[in-house]
């Protein structure tokens, strides 16, 4: 392959160069255990504050909000989990929508098994939460709310300051959480101007590190560890600290969020572009992310084919597409997504992910569309006839 196009972002980013040089730094020269008393120890340690501060910069947080967990799955286990565990007269009451994370579901799905009440908000066709199902779901009992800022395949954005409304107006007491995996340092983020208690990121999704994240976690609110061992992390995450990874977490967050305007005005500018050549090229093709969704995912379906043989075809052409969440692209079933927006079947099937990043650009979407163009008429299944 002469030339990578890498559109599959939302999976994970190439890191940052300077972050990558910064790991090894950090591994060939401050390899002491933070927790140790010895210069080496305390070399590390300082590392860690710096990455705790950068982090909780992107923010406007207090670094004593910061915790550093192992990425995006932990801190959704560890914010839902933990808060229920800590506070168990808050209420057996907890909402979550049909299209969150893997990370989320299973964790509600396990909590139901516990016997938890459990409701799943159903989305309107953009892929938003249906605000009035929320309404009518939220009541005196409700302890937890966590929801997705940002689908991870689709894009749908959710209203975040209408969850807090109905939140206040309906049981002031339960805590809202807020996965913010693909969101974080792509849109600003301000938990507490938002008014919410939790919040979960993850580095790998904004050209940092993979196996490290990080959980926000208002002061005042109390949550109890899912991991028991040496008390790190102010005794919420125990486990040796990943100090490389922390400090590349730490630089890709102040580095991404620098440039965060000019980012999101350059990759607005290529969904735009992207999705006009697709509707100039592809009379049939459907999009499924909103015109309102973060322009960083554009999900596209083409009817009659199957989306896993167009991912082959393509990157046989050095183009790099996801056909949904990467989390879940092994499984064989398809979209709980697309399935909870609406879409039909044969559209969900011949369903594409094309996630950006800053570092793409205009030709390199126009190669793709061209690609498109080529592999499509071979590989649909109404062209061989097959329907």
């Amino acid at each position: 392959m002469s030339h990578e196009i890498y559109l599959d972002n939302s999976a994970t980013t190439k890191p940052y160069d300077e972050v990558v040089q910064y790991i090894v730094e950090v591994s060939r020269s401050y390899y002491g255990n933070p927790s140790s008393l010895h210069t080496k120890g305390i070399e590390a340690e300082n590392l860690i504050k710096k990455a705790r501060l950068q982090t909780a910069n992107v923010l406007r947080a207090d670094p004593k909000e910061i915790y550093f967990t192992s990425g995006g799955t932990e801190s959704n286990n560890l914010a839902v989990l933990g808060y229920l565990r800590a506070n168990p007269r808050a209420g057996k009451h907890i909402i979550t929508s049909e299209i969150e994370h893997p990370s989320v579901l299973e964790v509600f799905k396990h909590l139901a098994s516990e016997g938890f009440r459990v409701d799943y908000i159903p989305v309107d066709t953009r892929g938003t939460i249906r605000l009035e199902a929320l309404r009518n779901a939220v009541d005196s009992e409700t302890a937890l709310m966590s929801f997705m800022l940002a689908n991870n395949e689709v894009g749908a954005i959710q209203p975040v300051s209408e969850i807090v409304k109905i939140r206040k107006e309906l049981c002031p007491s339960a805590v809202i959480h807020i996965d913010a995996v693909q969101a974080f340092g792509k849109i600003p983020i301000y938990p507490a101007g938002m008014n919410i208690e939790l919040l979960s990121m993850s580095s790998h999704k904004i050209h940092g590190p993979k196996g490290i994240g990080a959980l926000y976690v208002k002061k005042g609110v109390r949550i109890k560890p899912i991991l028991f061992g040496g008390g790190q992390e102010t005794a919420l995450r125990s486990g040796t600290e990943n100090v490389p990874g922390i400090c590349g977490f730490g630089l890709a967050a102040e580095t991404t969020a620098s440039a965060m305007e000019d980012n999101l005005t350059k990759v607005s500018g290529l969904k735009e572009f992207f999705i006009g050549k697709i509707k100039e090229n592809f009379e049939d093709a459907v999009i499924n992310s909103s015109d309102e969704a973060l322009p960083y995912i554009i999900n596209v379906s083409f009817p009659n084919l199957k989306s896993e043989v167009l991912l082959h075809h393509l990157e046989q052409k050095g183009i790099f597409v996801s056909t949904g969440s990467a989390c879940s692209s092994h499984k064989s079933s398809q979209s709980h997504v697309l399935k909870a927006m609406g879409v039909s079947a044969k559209y969900i099937d011949g369903a594409i992910r094309f996630s950006l990043s800053a570092q793409n650009t205009p030709e390199e979407l126009d190669t793709t569309i061209n690609s498109l163009k080529e592999i499509i008429p071979v590989i649909s299944i109404k062209h061989r006839g097959k329907v």
